[in-house]
């Protein structure tokens, strides 16, 4: 089993060039694995466009789990904004009453944890 081989510089710096024109901003900062630059991308995550990954600053006095759990809250509350955006589609092409109550409460139960993650982001 051979490792994953880094990415050639060519490469690395054709998504630094893409990441720029799609708007994200590079930062006087770098990656803690590779050293290069890490960029703010507009959703407002940053990113190393060499390891293609996403990189948590965490800011002196700061917990690292903190910081991780509020990673995680945003992610869990995006993803149950996608959710209820689906299921709210197959709402409106639903034709069977006995589906469409399931769909409802599931929607119901998506919505208490989409309520619940914002509580404890809150409390944060």
């Amino acid at each position: 089993m051979s490792a994953k081989r880094p990415p050639e510089r060519a490469e690395v710096l054709k998504r630094m060039a893409d990441a720029l024109k799609q708007g994200a901003v590079m930062l006087n900062l770098q990656c803690p694995v590779c050293s290069s630059p890490l960029f703010r991308l507009r959703s407002g995550d940053i990113w190393c466009v060499k390891c293609q990954k996403r990189v948590v600053i965490v800011k002196e006095g700061q917990d690292v789990m903190t910081a991780a759990s509020d990673l995680l809250l945003n992610a869990l509350e995006e993803t149950l904004l996608r959710k209820l955006n689906d299921l709210n589609a197959r709402m409106r092409e639903e034709k069977d009453l006995d589906r469409l109550v399931e769909l409802c409460s599931l929607m119901a139960r998506i919505l208490d944890n989409l309520e619940r993650v914002r509580r404890i982001a809150r409390m944060r």
